[in-house]
């Protein structure tokens, strides 16, 4: 729900700058020239932010301040007050009204979107539908480590990717490039001194930059207190070292809810690719499964009936891989697309000893199995229920 924001001044000019200053977040902003429009205003329509001028005609700030906190139905409208550098000393003494921040005029458009954030719950504006992300967008990660060595791990592990890993050593040089580039995802070691991983949370929480970026923090295994106190208080997930690459390359992708369908499936030469990894886990197969139906449907729909189911990158065959692969072939012989497998030589030899894979057929390559289409209609394999 949009939040609503009153801004009560008798500067026309000081409300086309809040209005400017929040067009690129969800907000709804209202305005009012003086205390007694910003009364009615307020009982109105029940803002979630009322931004309060303090010296105004006909009503100022302070008067318009005890009316609001002395009426039950508004008094828990938060009230951010607005002065001049002379009125300070002023806002100071009447805070004990009710006032939950205040800032001086002229003001940073960011220095009142970060205190605002403060008190309401700001999201950034999207225009129209989202667009999926993906594993081939580019993406900045922010690791905040005192140890070169595995920052450079890090960077060698994922520079298959097209992220931009990004390393910092202490919590102010994490502070200090969040607050000029704010990174897609943050590491951040939990061995740093005095518990300053904790404080750099916090304070990435508190931004209304961060607010929603996904923090993963980073510790050696036998730290579990340190790695359940990260998950207490509310760390994303919580990596270990020794770091797996892969792993982290997964729960990064998970956490920026990108589209990972790219590694599995795709348009190869007018051929629906359906390529499994070198190794299935039980995430890899639930990540396939997950696909698997929609990707075919998109190819159908988008005119493609051919084919290719690629295993030759597979280590070994298990039952888990046997019933991902029946349910590849049943979806494609109930969408009338013709299919044929790809293998390698250990599979075709593992395929004779499952009673569901016994009479499996492969081509060697790709470019064999194309062909196959070009000739007689390619024989599928026989499927048989895992």
């Amino acid at each position: 729900m949009r939040n609503k924001i009153l801004t009560v001044d008798d500067s026309k000019t000081v409300r086309i700058i809040v209005r400017k200053t929040f067009k690129s977040y969800d907000c709804e902003i209202l305005e009012a020239a003086n205390g007694v429009e910003g009364l009615a205003l307020a009982a109105k329509s029940m803002p979630d932010l009322i931004l309060l001028d303090v010296t105004m005609p006909v009503m100022d700030g302070v008067e318009m301040l005890t009316k609001l906190k002395s009426d039950p139905q508004l008094k828990g409208i938060p009230v951010m007050m607005l002065t001049a550098e002379g009125g300070r000393d002023h806002v100071l003494k009447i805070a004990k009204i009710g006032v939950r921040d205040y800032i001086v005029k002229p003001f940073e458009e960011d220095v009142l979107v970060e205190k605002a954030g403060r008190i309401i719950d700001l999201k950034p504006l999207v225009d129209g539908p989202a667009k999926a992300r993906s594993l081939t967008d580019p993406a900045t990660i922010l690791v905040v480590e005192d140890k070169p060595a595995i920052i450079q791990q890090i960077q060698e592990g994922l520079k298959h990717t097209p992220w931009k890993i990004v390393g910092a050593a202490t919590q102010g040089e994490a502070i200090d490039y969040c607050s000029k580039t704010p990174p897609d995802l943050v590491i951040v070691s939990l061995s740093l001194p005095e518990e300053s991983a904790f404080a750099l949370f916090r304070l990435l929480r508190t931004n209304v930059k961060t607010k929603y970026t996904p923090v993963f923090g980073l510790v050696v295994k036998t730290e579990t207190g340190t790695l359940q106190q990260a998950q207490t208080v509310g760390f994303t997930t919580v990596i270990t070292k020794p770091i797996d690459c892969s792993d982290l390359e997964s729960r990064i992708a998970k956490a920026m809810n990108l589209d990972t369908s790219t590694r599995y499936f795709g348009i190869e030469e007018g051929f629906f690719v359906f390529k499994m990894p070198e190794n299935c886990t039980q995430a890899v197969l639930a990540e396939i499964s997950t696909y698997l139906k929609p990707k075919l449907t998109e190819a159908v729909d988008a005119g493609h009936n051919r084919a290719i189911i690629n295993v030759s990158a597979l280590k070994t065959l298990h039952m888990g891989v046997i019933k991902q692969l029946v349910q590849a072939m049943q979806l494609c012989r109930d969408a009338s697309v013709n299919y044929v497998l790809v293998g390698n030589a250990q599979l075709v030899s593992e395929c004779k000893g499952f009673e569901e894979t016994r009479t499996w057929s492969f081509f060697e390559t790709m470019d064999e199995a194309r062909a196959s289409f070009g000739k007689a209609a390619p024989a599928a394999p026989a499927l048989a229920t895992a």
